[in-house]
Protein backbone atom coordinates (compact mmCIF):
# COMPACT_ATOMS: atom_id res chain seq x y z
CA UNK A 1 0.00 0.00 0.00
CA UNK A 2 1.12 3.64 -0.91
CA UNK A 3 1.10 5.53 1.83
CA UNK A 4 1.34 8.89 -0.42
CA UNK A 5 -2.34 8.31 -1.25
CA UNK A 6 -3.25 6.66 1.99
CA UNK A 7 -6.96 7.22 3.86
CA UNK A 8 -6.20 6.96 6.98
CA UNK A 9 -8.50 7.09 10.19
CA UNK A 10 -6.70 7.38 13.11
CA UNK A 11 -8.28 7.10 16.84
CA UNK A 12 -6.72 8.82 19.47
CA UNK A 13 -5.10 10.79 16.59
CA UNK A 14 -4.90 14.16 18.37
CA UNK A 15 -1.85 13.46 20.47
CA UNK A 16 1.16 11.39 21.53
CA UNK A 17 1.37 7.88 19.02
CA UNK A 18 -2.00 8.70 16.96
CA UNK A 19 -0.59 11.99 15.90
CA UNK A 20 2.98 10.90 15.36
CA UNK A 21 1.05 8.89 12.97
CA UNK A 22 -1.23 11.23 11.43
CA UNK A 23 1.94 13.75 10.33
CA UNK A 24 3.60 10.69 8.56
CA UNK A 25 0.93 10.00 6.34
CA UNK A 26 0.50 13.69 5.54
CA UNK A 27 4.19 14.57 5.25
CA UNK A 28 3.95 11.71 2.52
CA UNK A 29 0.95 13.23 1.01
CA UNK A 30 -1.81 11.22 2.28
CA UNK A 31 -5.48 12.13 4.20
CA UNK A 32 -6.26 11.48 8.14
CA UNK A 33 -9.59 11.87 10.11
CA UNK A 34 -8.59 12.09 13.31
CA UNK A 35 -10.80 10.34 15.89
CA UNK A 36 -10.50 11.63 19.54
CA UNK A 37 -12.51 12.84 22.90
CA UNK A 38 -10.04 15.86 23.54
CA UNK A 39 -12.11 18.67 21.28
CA UNK A 40 -9.17 21.40 22.15
CA UNK A 41 -6.45 19.23 21.01
CA UNK A 42 -8.16 17.74 18.26
CA UNK A 43 -8.79 21.29 16.71
CA UNK A 44 -5.11 22.22 17.50
CA UNK A 45 -3.39 18.97 15.82
CA UNK A 46 -5.74 19.31 12.56
CA UNK A 47 -4.62 22.88 12.33
CA UNK A 48 -0.94 21.81 12.15
CA UNK A 49 -1.66 19.34 10.23
CA UNK A 50 -3.72 21.23 7.42
CA UNK A 51 -6.19 20.77 4.83
CA UNK A 52 -5.58 17.22 4.37
CA UNK A 53 -6.83 16.13 7.84
CA UNK A 54 -10.14 16.42 9.61
CA UNK A 55 -11.03 15.78 13.27
CA UNK A 56 -13.91 14.25 14.43
CA UNK A 57 -15.02 13.99 17.90
CA UNK A 58 -15.67 10.79 18.42
CA UNK A 59 -15.80 8.07 21.94
CA UNK A 60 -14.66 5.52 20.22
CA UNK A 61 -16.26 2.88 22.76
CA UNK A 62 -19.81 3.97 20.96
CA UNK A 63 -20.78 2.65 18.22
CA UNK A 64 -23.16 4.28 16.81
CA UNK A 65 -20.54 7.45 17.36
CA UNK A 66 -17.62 5.01 15.70
CA UNK A 67 -20.64 4.47 12.45
CA UNK A 68 -20.83 8.54 12.02
CA UNK A 69 -17.32 8.64 12.56
CA UNK A 70 -16.49 6.97 9.96
CA UNK A 71 -19.31 7.75 7.28
CA UNK A 72 -17.96 11.39 7.56
CA UNK A 73 -14.16 10.20 6.88
CA UNK A 74 -15.22 7.90 3.93
CA UNK A 75 -17.04 11.52 2.58
CA UNK A 76 -13.43 13.67 3.81
CA UNK A 77 -11.40 11.20 1.95
CA UNK A 78 -12.93 9.24 -0.69
CA UNK A 79 -12.95 6.09 1.32
CA UNK A 80 -10.70 4.46 3.85
CA UNK A 81 -7.51 2.71 3.08
CA UNK A 82 -6.18 2.42 6.56
CA UNK A 83 -7.32 2.21 10.25
CA UNK A 84 -4.75 2.65 13.03
CA UNK A 85 -6.33 2.36 16.91
CA UNK A 86 -4.52 4.33 19.00
CA UNK A 87 -7.50 5.53 21.61
CA UNK A 88 -6.41 4.06 24.84
CA UNK A 89 -6.34 4.20 28.56
CA UNK A 90 -3.95 2.93 31.39
CA UNK A 91 -6.63 2.91 34.42
CA UNK A 92 -4.51 1.07 36.87
CA UNK A 93 -5.43 -0.60 40.25
CA UNK A 94 -5.05 -3.20 42.58
CA UNK A 95 -7.48 -5.92 42.85
CA UNK A 96 -7.30 -6.28 45.91
CA UNK A 97 -6.83 -2.51 47.37
CA UNK A 98 -6.15 -0.90 50.35
CA UNK A 99 -10.15 -0.16 49.71
CA UNK A 100 -11.22 -3.23 48.49
CA UNK A 101 -11.68 -5.23 46.00
CA UNK A 102 -10.88 -2.64 42.57
CA UNK A 103 -14.61 -1.92 41.18
CA UNK A 104 -15.61 -3.87 38.05
CA UNK A 105 -17.34 -0.41 36.55
CA UNK A 106 -12.99 0.50 36.58
CA UNK A 107 -12.23 -3.06 34.70
CA UNK A 108 -14.71 -2.89 32.24
CA UNK A 109 -14.73 1.13 31.32
CA UNK A 110 -10.49 0.02 30.20
CA UNK A 111 -11.83 -2.94 28.64
CA UNK A 112 -14.47 -0.82 26.30
CA UNK A 113 -12.24 1.62 25.46
CA UNK A 114 -9.07 -0.30 24.91
CA UNK A 115 -10.41 -3.76 23.71
CA UNK A 116 -14.03 -3.20 22.08
CA UNK A 117 -13.41 0.44 20.43
CA UNK A 118 -10.67 -1.42 18.77
CA UNK A 119 -13.09 -3.82 17.75
CA UNK A 120 -15.23 -1.70 17.02
CA UNK A 121 -13.37 0.91 14.43
CA UNK A 122 -12.06 -1.97 12.98
CA UNK A 123 -15.28 -3.54 11.59
CA UNK A 124 -16.96 -0.23 10.68
CA UNK A 125 -13.38 0.47 8.84
CA UNK A 126 -13.03 -2.61 7.31
CA UNK A 127 -16.86 -2.88 6.25
CA UNK A 128 -15.85 0.50 4.11
CA UNK A 129 -12.52 -0.92 2.57
CA UNK A 130 -13.98 -4.22 1.28
CA UNK A 131 -15.32 -1.65 -1.26
CA UNK A 132 -11.92 -0.38 -2.11
CA UNK A 133 -10.97 -1.68 -6.01
CA UNK A 134 -7.63 -3.82 -4.98
CA UNK A 135 -4.00 -2.65 -5.84
CA UNK A 136 -1.46 -4.75 -7.43
CA UNK A 137 -1.22 -7.23 -4.95
CA UNK A 138 -4.75 -7.42 -4.79
CA UNK A 139 -4.75 -5.06 -1.52
CA UNK A 140 -7.61 -3.12 -0.29
CA UNK A 141 -6.77 -1.78 2.71
CA UNK A 142 -4.89 -2.37 6.26
CA UNK A 143 -5.37 -1.91 9.90
CA UNK A 144 -3.56 -1.34 12.44
CA UNK A 145 -3.95 -1.95 16.20
CA UNK A 146 -2.28 -0.35 19.47
CA UNK A 147 -1.77 -3.57 22.06
CA UNK A 148 1.36 -2.92 24.88
CA UNK A 149 4.33 -5.57 26.60
CA UNK A 150 1.51 -5.13 28.93
CA UNK A 151 -0.27 -8.00 26.74
CA UNK A 152 2.61 -10.09 27.70
CA UNK A 153 4.00 -9.33 31.14
CA UNK A 154 1.41 -6.95 32.74
CA UNK A 155 2.33 -5.28 36.36
CA UNK A 156 0.78 -5.30 39.88
CA UNK A 157 -1.86 -3.23 39.21
CA UNK A 158 -2.64 -3.69 35.70
CA UNK A 159 -5.02 -6.01 35.10
CA UNK A 160 -7.69 -4.48 33.35
CA UNK A 161 -4.83 -2.80 31.02
CA UNK A 162 -3.67 -6.11 30.30
CA UNK A 163 -6.59 -7.95 29.93
CA UNK A 164 -7.61 -5.15 27.12
CA UNK A 165 -4.45 -5.30 25.21
CA UNK A 166 -4.12 -8.97 25.47
CA UNK A 167 -7.47 -9.03 23.64
CA UNK A 168 -6.09 -6.99 21.14
CA UNK A 169 -3.27 -9.55 19.95
CA UNK A 170 -5.75 -12.07 20.92
CA UNK A 171 -8.50 -11.09 18.33
CA UNK A 172 -6.18 -9.92 15.52
CA UNK A 173 -5.35 -13.37 13.72
CA UNK A 174 -8.48 -14.38 13.60
CA UNK A 175 -9.34 -10.97 12.19
CA UNK A 176 -6.53 -10.98 9.77
CA UNK A 177 -8.06 -14.38 8.48
CA UNK A 178 -11.34 -13.42 7.87
CA UNK A 179 -10.44 -10.30 5.94
CA UNK A 180 -8.39 -12.05 4.08
CA UNK A 181 -10.79 -12.55 1.23
CA UNK A 182 -11.38 -8.61 0.91
CA UNK A 183 -8.05 -8.14 0.63
CA UNK A 184 -7.37 -6.18 4.34
CA UNK A 185 -4.50 -6.70 6.47
CA UNK A 186 -4.67 -7.13 10.57
CA UNK A 187 -2.04 -6.27 12.45
CA UNK A 188 -0.70 -5.01 15.79
CA UNK A 189 2.11 -2.92 17.44
CA UNK A 190 3.11 -3.58 20.86
CA UNK A 191 4.99 -0.63 22.31
CA UNK A 192 6.92 -1.08 25.84
CA UNK A 193 7.77 2.58 27.80
CA UNK A 194 7.24 5.31 25.28
CA UNK A 195 6.98 9.01 25.63
CA UNK A 196 3.12 10.19 25.29
CA UNK A 197 1.32 12.90 26.87
CA UNK A 198 0.79 11.45 30.08
CA UNK A 199 4.50 10.31 30.31
CA UNK A 200 5.39 14.01 29.52
CA UNK A 201 3.36 15.16 32.28
CA UNK A 202 6.36 13.17 34.76
CA UNK A 203 9.13 14.41 36.55
CA UNK A 204 11.88 14.03 34.34
CA UNK A 205 14.51 11.97 36.87
CA UNK A 206 11.09 9.45 36.80
CA UNK A 207 11.07 9.92 32.75
CA UNK A 208 14.93 9.09 32.87
CA UNK A 209 14.71 6.38 35.53
CA UNK A 210 12.18 4.48 33.18
CA UNK A 211 14.21 4.78 30.13
CA UNK A 212 17.26 3.46 31.74
CA UNK A 213 15.11 0.37 32.75
CA UNK A 214 15.44 -0.39 28.78
CA UNK A 215 18.69 -2.05 27.68
CA UNK A 216 18.66 -0.51 24.39
CA UNK A 217 18.20 1.94 23.35
CA UNK A 218 17.93 3.48 27.08
CA UNK A 219 15.56 5.67 26.71
CA UNK A 220 11.93 5.89 26.52
CA UNK A 221 10.30 5.44 22.45
CA UNK A 222 9.34 8.14 20.51
CA UNK A 223 5.88 8.62 18.89
CA UNK A 224 7.88 8.94 15.57
CA UNK A 225 9.15 5.29 15.91
CA UNK A 226 5.79 4.18 16.33
CA UNK A 227 5.11 6.22 13.14
CA UNK A 228 7.84 4.63 11.23
CA UNK A 229 6.73 0.93 12.52
CA UNK A 230 2.77 1.91 10.94
CA UNK A 231 4.17 3.12 8.26
CA UNK A 232 6.34 -0.10 7.33
CA UNK A 233 3.84 -2.31 7.88
CA UNK A 234 1.19 -0.73 5.63
CA UNK A 235 3.86 -0.43 3.21
CA UNK A 236 4.85 -4.59 3.18
CA UNK A 237 1.83 -6.91 1.73
CA UNK A 238 3.55 -9.52 3.14
CA UNK A 239 2.89 -8.49 7.03
CA UNK A 240 -0.06 -9.77 8.31
CA UNK A 241 -1.74 -11.30 11.31
CA UNK A 242 1.34 -9.79 13.23
CA UNK A 243 2.49 -8.12 16.38
CA UNK A 244 5.29 -6.25 16.12
CA UNK A 245 7.29 -5.67 20.16
CA UNK A 246 8.90 -1.95 19.83
CA UNK A 247 10.29 -1.81 23.14
CA UNK A 248 14.17 -1.77 23.34
CA UNK A 249 13.95 -5.38 24.69
CA UNK A 250 12.52 -4.66 27.55
CA UNK A 251 10.36 -7.32 29.79
CA UNK A 252 8.69 -5.80 32.62
CA UNK A 253 9.11 -6.71 36.04
CA UNK A 254 6.15 -7.53 38.55
CA UNK A 255 5.96 -3.74 39.55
Amino acid sequence: MDLSIAKAVITGGASGLGFATAERVVTAGGKVVLLDVNKEQGAASVEKLGEQALFVNTDVSNEDAVKAAIQTAEEFMGGITMAVNCAGVATAGRTLGRDGPWPAENFSRVVAINLIGSYIVTKEAAAVMQLNEPNAEGERGVVISTASVAAFEGQIGQAAYSASKGGVVGMMLPLAREFAQFGIRVNTIAPGIFMTPMMAGMPEDVQASLGRQIPFPPRLGRPEEYADTAAFIYGNPVVNGETIRIDGAIRMQPK
